[in-house]
């Protein structure tokens, strides 16, 4: 079965709520999140700190799931979450496995 990997970028503010709402889900066996700025010209969504540094605090989360588990997740992220400011992408992954 295919998977793919979902990557969101998450506003600080809602780290611990997104966390949280992952951690709940049975279809989501794990994931990784890690603090990331953005840099870019979304100024509207930037604070006047953030506009003077260039650049805005996020957590990136890293979801690898089965394809169908992927689209059930976003949808429900899309339901739960609305106008919260996560950006997303989903990308195929070609390969996955441990090193051992």
């Amino acid at each position: 079965m295919p998977n793919q990997l979902i990557y969101l970028i998450v506003p600080p503010a809602a780290e611990d709520v997104v966390a949280e709402w992952l951690l709940e889900r049975d279809d989501v066996p794990g994931f990784t999140s890690t603090p990331v700025s953005g840099h870019g010209s979304s100024e509207r969504s930037m604070t006047l700190a953030e506009q003077v540094a260039g650049r805005s605090r996020r957590v990136m989360f890293f979801i690898h799931l089965p394809t169908p588990v992927a689209a059930s997740v976003l949808a429900a992220l899309r339901e739960e979450f609305s106008g919260s400011g996560i950006h997303y992408w989903l990308v195929p992954v070609l390969e996955f496995g441990r090193l051992e």
